[in-house]
Order: structure tokens, then C-alpha cells, then sequence
């Protein structure tokens, strides 16, 4: 077919692509058929710390309920799992049982056009800054535990807002936004208290991290110390949900409160108490099976803490966002089915997440939102909502979004930078030439506009796997989909709206809408700041550090050295007027001679 202008409105899908997502949303819906014989057992028990939903209702009294007096200002709850699929909840017809989520996500907003980053620190250093990767330096990979790397501190940080306006800020979980100074540290972003682990995963009993070989160490603080007190092998969800539970009950609910809860599962590795297994073991696939009761712990604390919300006085004035990091990661237990790819790829399967809103606050609850929402809007969004004030001069890439949440009207959003990687360029046959002069498609790189989504350079793992695909002991690849790409494929177009699941490409087709797109990353990059990704510091082995991760860049130190570099100057400095002095005293002898005093 002959390609069409780049003026045209946006265009349907052909038959041939039509009839594509035909079959696969029918497919779709027989493994949704399958999934429901799984459903039909009970769940687990409940925690036991705290009392059942029921019960407590008539306890909530206990203390005043917040928005009865004191702040107008609502409290902000933003839980984030770690790797959840895209598939992996309830009400996306997973086989693994989510109540909790299912149930707020019911009464609150589902978020069904929602995008996050496809890994760990981008994600958090966007939520947490408002800003896209291009703009902090962070476009490459995640910080590493040996890199002398964080979030620049030049970035006015999500806590430190809401800090000026107010609120209590507490984070509890996984930082990953770097460590490797004293500055770089959660309580010296904007937090008042942090109790969690500082790198990208580890043990959830023992909070140990092996980075390689012969580099390794404990990995759990608070605030600012290591936290050998809790070394006690609880396990790191229930344990983060106990903090939770603290910082609830000691804090008063008529003064605005910010929650950040990060929460490590449902990462590898692939770990969880034995009694989450009881209604799994159907599963055969083992890390299907794991994945499934961390989940349901995971679902269990989300549900613990929503009571201990209602329980000292928070719930009625608070605001819940639930969200996930990124795409699951299949070899680990993760299932994004229907969507195409896995975590740390540009497919919908690595960055369109699973989230949702729930408060009592929203005018519309019970709906479903499909209007373009990233991650980054949650800054200016949270800003808002905490009647604070965002500088002109910052030039922020989220948007304020409440009103499209809770109202229902057309999101500010109408495109998502997903990333620009000038280092990623592993796509061999990538050129300028295939980017028409505008782009060098060898840079791996995603945007979306509208409807449209463009994928350049090698976007990552494009598998599109089905759940059939877990029913195997051990890992099994048969049932995938696999796509052989092509030879001198280095670029994508899709039509999101039309092709959630990425089966057409339409680059061919619309060249004129490539082009488009390819300028509009080509403005975006003119705008990126340096990439920051520096070698591994040797100094960061715990062994030199008493066995903890954390911050080894000695800042005390290097004061000490230029205190000691002043004193020298400003010692050469006098001693060079003395000099002056006595060359002076000198000269003077010579043109006047002294008088003779009898």
C-alpha cells in the first residue's frame, strides 16, 4: 500500500490488523475463562495485628477524624510495588487472588492508560522530581550499588514541597536513588524518617546484597544508620507494614501527613512466609507459584494498612495511589499478558502499569479513567492537592491531573517521552539514514503522541507470553509468541489506542506520522541534560564500611583537606607580608638614617 500523507488524521487499523486483535483479544478471553476454576477457593487469613475491617469500624472513634478539624490539606498515601505485572491483579483476570486491590481499585479511579518508566530508579527518580530522565541525567540503566551516583541534589524533591507547605514527610521501603553521599541519603531529601533499604533488591529476611562476588553487605536503615536492631529475619513486607502501622499511630491525624511507602515486592528474589502458599499450589511453574504468595502477602499489607488508616483517624481526609514500578519480569513469575514485552524494555509489557486511586475525596468514584497519565504527573499533581507552590523557573514534564482523576475531564497529557538512551545503541543496523535524516535510529528510544507510539534503536525482550506459558516446572518458553525482528529493524510505530498489544507495525504505512514523531524526539533530546553514569568507586565494598552498604564519599574529609589548603594559603599570605614588611623597614633605614641620642 503507498504510503500516506503526514497530514491525514489519525487512521483505523486495516482489516488485516483488526482481524490480529480479533483473535487475540478472543484468546484473551479463553484464557480469562481458564483463569475463573482458580478463583473459586478461599483467601488467607487476615494479619493478626490488627483487628477485622468490621470490628473496627466502631473503634475508629478512638481518635478524631481528619478533615473534622485541624487541616484542609488531605493525606497523601502513594504505595509503590516493585515489578508487579501488568496482569498480575485481580481485576486484570490474574489466577493469583488480590482482594485489597481489587476492592479499593473498585471504589476508587482505575488508571487504564497509565505509563511508568521500565525500571527501578527511573520510575522513582521521576516520581519523585516530576521530571523525565533526559532532564536528571539518569536516561541509562539504574544506579548501581558501587556507583558514586544519585539523584542530583540540584532537584527540588517531591518531600521537600510538601515539606515547606506543612506536612510530615516519612518514607518506608525501597530508596534506589542513590547513596554514595551523605546528601544523597532519604532523610537529606525531604524526609523526615526513613526506614528501608537503600539498593534495588535483596534478601527479604536478612537485608543482605551481594553486588558481586566478595561485595557485600547489610542493607536496612533508619534514617540515617544502619538498622542492626531489626535483624531479626522478619520478613520485609510484614516488617515495612508494622513501620507503617508506628508512623500512623504516633502521628497526629489533624496535621497533613505524606506517606511514601515502597514496598520490595514482588522483586526478586523470589521469597515469602510458607504460610502465603496454601491456595497456590496448583501453580506448578515454582516461580509462578513464589511470585503468587508474595503477592498475596503484598495484597494482605496493603490491607492492613488501609485499616490502620481508618483506625487512628486518617482515612476520610487521605488520598491512596497504588502503583507499580514497572512491567513484570516473566523469568521471574511476572505476567503482562496481553501486553507485548517485560520489564526493561519499551514494549507496553515493560511500562504500562498497573494503578489506581482511592479516597474518599474523589467526585467520581467506582469509574475508570483511560486518559493519558505518567508517572511524573504525581509531583505537580500531590503539589497541587497539598495547596503548595511550584517555582516558574522549574520546568517540570508531569501535569497536574486531579481533576481527570477524580471529575472525569480530559487529561492535560497528550505525550510521554518514555526515554531517550544515547548510551543503549545496540541496534546494529540502526542509522541516521533510517531515521530520514532527522534521528539516529541506532539510540534506543520510545515516545508517545496521542495515539501514536514510536520505538527506536533495540526497545528489548519482545515476547508476548500467556499465562499457559507458567503451567511448565521448570522455565519454559514453547508457549510464547516469539518474534524473530527482523534484519536492519530499527524502528516501530504503532497505534496504541487501536493496538494495545503491539501486533502491527505501521512504520511502513504512515512515514509521514515517523517523521513526525522522529522531530519531536529530536526536540526532546535538545533538551537533555549529560548522561550520569560513572564507573564503579572501589570504595563502596561494605568491607571498608563495617559490612553496611552506604554512603562512603568521606565529604568530612575532603572539608579537612580544604580547611588545610586555606590555612596553607593564607600562612604564605602573611608570610609574604612580613616579607613586604621587612624589605620596607629595611629600605626606609637606608634613606633616613637614625639620629644619634647622646
Amino acid at each position: 500500500m503507498a504510503p500516506r500523507d503526514s497530514a491525514e488524521p489519525l487512521p483505523p487499523l486495516s482489516p488485516q490488523a483488526w482481524a490480529w486483535s480479533g483473535k487475540f483479544l478472543a484468546m484473551g478471553a479463553l484464557a480469562g475463562f481458564s483463569v475463573l476454576s482458580l478463583l473459586t477457593y478461599g483467601y488467607l487469613c487476615w494479619g493478626q495485628d490488627l483487628e477485622e475491617e468490621g470490628s473496627l469500624r466502631a473503634r475508629v472513634d478512638e481518635r478524631p477524624e481528619a478533615g473534622t478539624a485541624g487541616t484542609s490539606q488531605p493525606h497523601l498515601i502513594f504505595i509503590l510495588a516493585d515489578d508487579q505485572g501488568f496482569r498480575d491483579v485481580g481485576y486484570h483476570g490474574s489466577e493469583i487472588k488480590t482482594p485489597t486491590l481489587d476492592k479499593l481499585a473498585a471504589e476508587g479511579v482505575k488508571l487504564e492508560n497509565y505509563y511508568v518508566q521500565p525500571i527501578c530508579t527511573p520510575s522513582r527518580s521521576q516520581f519523585i522530581t516530576g521530571k523525565y530522565q533526559i532532564h536528571t541525567g539518569l536516561q541509562h540503566s539504574i544506579i548501581r550499588p558501587t556507583q558514586p551516583n544519585c539523584l542530583p541534589l540540584d532537584n527540588a524533591t517531591l518531600p521537600q514541597k510538601l515539606k515547606e507547605v506543612g506536612y510530615s514527610t516519612h518514607m518506608v521501603g525501597k530508596w534506589h536513588l542513590g547513596f554514595y553521599r551523605k546528601d544523597c541519603m532519604p532523610t537529606k531529601r525531604g524526609f523526615d524518617t526513613f526506614f528501608g533499604s537503600l539498593l534495588g533488591s535483596g534478601d527479604y529476611y536478612t537485608h543482605y546484597k551481594c553486588d558481586s562476588p566478595g561485595v557485600c553487605g547489610y542493607d536496612l536503615y533508619e534514617n540515617d544508620n544502619a538498622a542492626w536492631d531489626y535483624d531479626n529475619g522478619i520478613y520485609s513486607t510484614q516488617m515495612y507494614t508494622q513501620r507503617v502501622q508506628q508512623i500512623l499511630a504516633t502521628h497526629d491525624p489533624t496535621k497533613p501527613l505524606f506517606l511514601y511507602v515502597a514496598y520490595q515486592a514482588v522483586h526478586s528474589p523470589l521469597q515469602a512466609p510458607g504460610r502465603y502458599f496454601e491456595h497456590y499450589r496448583s501453580i506448578i511453574n515454582i516461580n509462578r507459584r513464589r511470585y503468587a504468595a508474595m503477592l498475596s502477602c503484598l495484597d494482605e499489607a496493603i490491607h492492613n494498612v488501609t485499616l490502620a488508616l481508618k483506625r487512628y483517624g486518617f482515612y476520610n481526609n487521605s488520598i491512596i495511589i497504588y502503583s507499580s514500578d514497572n512491567g513484570g519480569q516473566p523469568t521471574a513469575g511476572g505476567s503482562n499478558w496481553p501486553l507485548r514485552g517485560s520489564k526493561g524494555t519499551y514494549w507496553e509489557g515493560g511500562i504500562r502499569a498497573v494503578g489506581f486511586v482511592h479516597s474518599p475525596l474523589l467526585k467520581n468514584k467506582g469509574t475508570v479513567c483511560k486518559e493519558l497519565v505518567h508517572i511524573t504527573d504525581w509531583y505537580p499533581t500531590l503539589i497541587s492537592l497539598a495547596e503548595g507552590q511550584i517555582d516558574e523557573d522549574i520546568q517540570l514534564d508531569g501535569y497536574d491531573i486531579w481533576e481527570t482523576i477524580s471529575e472525569g475531564l480530559r487529561s492535560p497529557r497528550v505525550d510521554i517521552l518514555h526515554n531517550i538512551d544515547p548510551i543503549y545503541t545496540k541496534a546494529k543496523n540502526g542509522s541516521w539514514a533510517a531515521g530520514y535524516g532527522i534521528w539516529n535510529t541506532a539510540i534506543q528510544s520510545a515516545i508517545r503522541v496521542q495515539h501514536w507510539k514510536l520505538l527506536t534503536g533495540n526497545p528489548g525482550y519482545s515476547d508476548w507470553v500467556p499465562p499457559q506459558a507458567f503451567s511448565n516446572l521448570g522455565p519454559n518458553r514453547w508457549h510464547n509468541e516469539r518474534i524473530t525482528l527482523s534484519t536492519g529493524k530499527s524502528i516501530w510505530l504503532f497505534n496504541i489506542t487501536a493496538d494495545p498489544y503491539e501486533r502491527v507495525d505501521l512504520s511502513s504505512r504512515y512515514p509521514g506520522i515517523v517523521k513526525k514523531l522522529l522531530r519531536r524526539l529530536s526536540q526532546f533530546n535538545k533538551t537533555a541534560v549529560p548522561v550520569r553514569y560513572p564507573p564503579k568507586d572501589p570504595r563502596s565494598n561494605p568491607r571498608l564500611n563495617g559490612g553496611v552498604w552506604g554512603p562512603w564519599y568521606k565529604e568530612e574529609n575532603k572539608k579537612k583537606k580544604s580547611n588545610k589548603t586555606k590555612a596553607k594559603k593564607m600562612q604564605k599570605k602573611k608570610s609574604k607580608a612580613r616579607m613586604r614588611k621587612q624589605l620596607a623597614a629595611r629600605s626606609s633605614t637606608k634613606c633616613h638614617p637614625s639620629v644619634a641620642t647622646g
